[in-house]
């Protein structure tokens, strides 16, 4: 596992469950664009970054931000490595067994394979997915081969360099590689999970319902679906 990189010093800030100074860390994986990146400067960029300042603001908090490997992301924040999951992490039944989410604060979209060639059989064919996603399971019930990596990149490099006919992933992150790359979609896209909210510690209830306010009141004056739009693009679905 990768050293924790914080952005800004957030020592002693996590004690018996309380939050010193109102401050939060959020913690995100950077390297999941356009939801959470690491930019030229070393900072953690993206949706979700301006997203989650936003919502800090409204709920008169203090955003930390925590970058943290994708397949340990759970336990960390149940280790108490920081207080929120901001990483396009889809809210599940199986993931909610163990934390608990926030509304969501992108709606339910569908994941979709993309390859370089459109002629790739998907169904039977190898298929490179993030390790740990929604994504992997679902390819791990089909009766294609599933190649699993540690991050997108990762999952891109391997149809690349030929260790994998196709790529399953969000499409919203996936668009990138087809628009500006030699990728395709292949086949139909397919709706999982119940969109996208923020993890918490099932104990940190004053937090969620902070979060909770905040998201509806972006909702509610329309700039969360400018943020989205931003993105995103005009195609994007919106609240």
């Amino acid at each position: 596992m990768k050293t924790l990189i914080l952005t800004t010093a957030a020592a002693a800030l996590f004690a018996s469950g309380a939050f010193a100074q109102d401050v939060v860390r959020m913690g995100t994986e950077g390297a999941y664009p356009p939801y959470n990146f690491i930019n030229d400067d070393g900072e953690v960029d993206g949706f979700e970054r301006k997203l989650g300042d936003a919502l800090c603001a409204r709920a008169e908090l203090t955003c930390e931000w925590v970058t943290n490997d994708w397949d340990s992301i759970i336990p960390n924040l149940l280790s108490g490595n920081y207080d929120t999951i901001i990483a396009g992490m889809s809210i599940t039944d199986e993931r909610d067994k163990t934390i608990d989410f926030t509304q969501d604060y992108y709606p339910p979209t569908e994941s979709a394979y993309a390859a370089l060639s459109d002629s790739v059989d998907v169904e039977t064919g190898v298929v490179a997915a993030q390790t740990g996603t929604i994504q992997a399971g679902y390819v791990a019930g089909t009766a294609a081969e599933l190649v699993e990596f540690a991050t997108l990149d990762d999952t891109i490099s391997a149809v690349k360099n030929g260790e994998a006919d196709a790529v399953f992933a969000d499409s919203d992150a996936l668009v990138p590689f087809v628009e500006e790359q030699d990728f395709v979609w292949v086949g139909e896209g397919v709706p999982l999970g119940g969109g996208i909210g923020i993890g918490l510690r099932e104990s940190d209830t004053e937090l969620k319902e902070k979060f909770n306010a905040a998201i509806t009141s972006m909702k509610e004056d329309g700039s969360l679906n400018a943020l989205l739009v931003e993105y995103f693009g005009d195609a994007v679905t919106t609240y």
